[in-house]
């Protein structure tokens, strides 16, 4: 028997990052019903590093249920590479293999691009990006799908890493990319602003934020290390993210918890619904926690297999 398995190569030829937005979309709104099944991740550890699973099942759209698994190992020789493993959730017949590292990473930026469609500004025309990373490159393609951005400003420490990032993403996106000296500069003229770093402390100031700003995070952000303060949460009018469980079965705290600002925390499928409101008004500041919502890698996986036949 043969068996569908795709690499990263084959995902930049058969997934655009519209289809992977509307499978997330989709997958989002199954959540709200009760057809996407998302359990908080699990690992399993030994001495010097870790696997961590995702699993989860969509009933409504995909009927696809499966998993996801990468390694948390220090080693970075070739090879550390996340698997995400596509099952039929009416029979259980296994329908294909993602091998790479671009799925993740296309998932994450279509859960992005959502929350951005659902609480940023109708109006928004300016795009901030903080980071210049593989994650930052994903992220500026979904928000640009969801989003007519006229201006686009980026800011990382490393200039010849910025400089590379505009070179490369302002010949792919045909709008123009304005490389920033500092982050205050990208985050006092944002109305949507991404966080995509790798910093373990805050990367700007509550301060700098103007009135009607969304903000976009990638990932878990703990107590102990956290690139946005707390006084943003304290500041946004509305804080969602795209699952509740996740955040409180970290085994650090996350970095609202025990808060007010937890407490007031709503889910992105209660959003996407029209249960709960995205944005309260037009000068409000809104805050995105993204930290993966679990079988959203299988549905993308799951739409990427498909355009194979």
């Amino acid at each position: 028997m043969k068996y569908r398995i795709l690499t990263d190569a084959d995902l930049k030829r058969v997934l655009s990052v519209e289809k992977a937005i509307d499978a997330v979309e989709r997958a989002i709104l199954a959540h709200a019903s009760g057809e996407l099944m998302a359990p908080p991740r699990f690992s399993v550890s030994v001495d010097h590093g870790a696997l961590v699973f995702t699993a989860g099942a969509e009933t409504l759209h995909s009927q696809t249920i499966g998993f996801r698994v990468y390694d948390t190992f220090q080693d970075s020789s070739p090879g550390h590479v996340q698997l995400v493993a596509v099952f039929d959730s009416r029979t259980g017949r296994f329908k294909g293999l993602v091998i790479g590292n671009m799925l993740g990473a296309i998932r994450t930026a279509a859960i992005n691009a959502v929350a951005l469609k659902y609480m940023a500004r109708p109006d928004a025309k300016f795009l901030g990006i903080l980071g210049s990373g593989f994650q930052a490159r994903f992220h500026l393609r979904a928000a640009l799908a969801v989003r007519p951005f006229e201006q686009i400003a980026v800011y990382s420490p490393t200039p010849e890493h910025r400089e590379a990032f505009v070179a490369e993403m302002e010949a792919e996106v045909r709008v123009p990319i304005r490389v920033e000296q500092s982050p205050e500069d990208v985050v006092r003229n944002a109305d949507v602003l991404i966080c995509a770093t790798t910093s373990r402390t805050p990367v700007f100031d509550a301060k700098w934020l103007k009135p009607g700003t969304h903000i976009n995070t990638i990932g878990p952000k703990f107590k102990d290390a956290h690139e946005i303060s707390r006084e943003v949460a304290r500041k946004s009018e509305v804080i969602v993210t795209d699952s509740l469980a996740q955040v409180d079965a970290y085994s650090r705290p996350f970095f609202l918890a025990d808060t007010l600002e937890r407490e007031r925390m709503i889910g992105l499928s209660d959003v996407v619904a029209g249960r709960q409101a995205g944005r309260l008004s037009d000068s409000g500041v809104t805050l995105f926690c993204s930290v993966g919502l679990a079988g959203t890698e299988v549905v993308v996986a799951n739409e990427a297999l498909k355009e194979l036949g």
